[in-house]
């Protein structure tokens, strides 16, 4: 049983979000005069055009409210306390209806994209061992696999941390125990004693799923202190209403934060990440400096717009629990016909059985049917694999388009 995720209608959509407006800061009828901010530019972004009134999105992204900090550890800018509490809504929603959570008892907030998250909860396990366990920053490394995202070596390169890539099998994109031990190993011998471990929910490019069984198997075997963390920029969004047995939740006691991206398969604006951890860890990424802001900032990003927490939760409740997964089994069942498809013609692909992504090895696929259909390489200058990623859009009619240009390139 859902705690907050509940449908709602349009109506009520409306109240909710235009209440929350008027909690916020108005600048026409207060006296505001020390805050550097203000509505969007009204010569530009009239808000008494007539539409808006019937837009909470756009009345929100007018209004320009700003979500700096991060609102679930209590004091926020009280500026903009009304929207804040539709951000906080959505943060429950998404660690307990979504990750099996527990009610309050995890911090968060909506990040400008995946790469971000992922960063933010590098830079926490960092401080975590430098300001708790009083390691050095050369006894800490990150350990992931060669399918993870960029952002990750990002984090290394930012946060001075040297990376450890497991490697995957080429044809089931899996890790092995084999393959992690042995990379935890050679961590080891290189003085690393902290690691902190990326797990993926569903990878870019393929859409596979990290074995976290595996990785949790040779971590605590090798007596290593490590923090867990589910990179599901991707998969947030998907994996948990595929895989009803997944692991990876907040059930799950070894893992401590997620990643998730709504402007992926949530549909949101673009800058709309989610990062959540559970309580106690994000005040090692206090920025106390911040003295001018109330309650402080424990965000790498700082101020943001609170427009686009918005958007998601108004997403999320118009779908409901019900309709969300009703969303992603219509995308299951069209991934599992181009999957039909491509094998009737013995094309070799990778695709997870849980996940929407389908990677087909690139000696399959001409370049000019690729640039045509949008199909995305692994490497611009020298691809191995073209993915499809049947969104809502994808329909059954535009892969058969697809399926025929294959079928008309193959030699008789």
């Amino acid at each position: 049983m859902n705690k907050y995720w509940k449908k709602q209608s349009q109506d009520e959509i409306k109240s909710v979000v235009f209440k929350a407006l008027e909690k916020n800061i108005n600048y026409h009828k207060q006296y505001v005069l020390g805050i550097p901010a203000s509505y969007l530019d009204e010569k530009v972004f009239n808000q008494d055009a007539s539409f808006v009134k019937d837009a909470p999105f756009i009345s929100a992204l007018i209004q320009n409210p700003n979500h700096i900090g991060c609102h679930t550890l209590g004091k926020s800018e009280s500026h903009f306390q009304g929207t804040q509490e539709i951000e906080k809504e959505l943060i429950e929603i998404c660690a307990v209806d979504i990750l099996k959570g527990k009610p309050n008892r995890q911090d968060g907030y909506i990040a400008s994209g995946g790469t971000e998250a992922n960063i933010q909860a590098i830079w926490i396990y960092r401080n975590y061992y430098l300001n708790e366990l009083s390691a050095n920053s050369e006894d800490i490394c990150i350990i992931c696999s060669e399918d993870s995202h960029y952002s990750i070596d990002k984090a290394a390169n930012l946060l001075v941390l040297d990376i450890y890539k497991i490697p995957v099998d080429g044809n089931t994109r899996e890790i092995s125990e084999g393959e992690v031990n042995r990379v935890i190993l050679d961590a080891s011998n290189n003085g690393k004693k902290y690691f902190i471990v990326v797990c993926n929910m569903m990878t870019t490019m393929f859409g596979s799923v990290d074995n976290i069984k595996v990785l949790v198997k040779q971590l605590k075997s090798s007596s290593c202190d490590f923090k867990l963390h589910v990179d599901g920029a991707f998969g947030g969004f998907y994996y948990p209403f595929t895989d009803k047995n997944s692991q990876l939740t907040f059930e799950n006691p070894n893992i401590s934060s997620f990643t998730l991206d709504a402007h992926k398969m949530a549909q949101a604006p673009f800058g709309t990440g989610i990062f959540l951890i559970r309580k106690g860890y994000i005040r090692n990424v206090n920025t106390q400096q911040a003295s001018y802001v109330e309650g402080e900032d424990f965000t790498l990003i700082g101020s943001r717009s609170g427009a686009n927490a918005i958007a998601v939760w108004m997403i999320l409740v118009k779908n409901g629990p019900f309709g969300w997964q009703e969303k992603i089994f219509i995308l299951q069942k069209r991934t599992e016909w181009m999957c039909k498809q491509l094998g009737q013609l013995n094309i070799d692909y990778y695709r997870h059985p849980m996940s929407n992504i389908i990677t087909i090895k690139s000696h399959f696929i001409d370049k000019e049917i690729a640039s045509e259909f949008a199909l995305v390489p692994d490497n611009h200058a020298a691809p191995k694999w073209y993915k499809i990623v049947i969104m809502e859009h994808v329909t059954i009619e535009k892969l058969m388009l697809l399926i025929d240009q294959i079928k008309n390139s193959i030699p008789q």
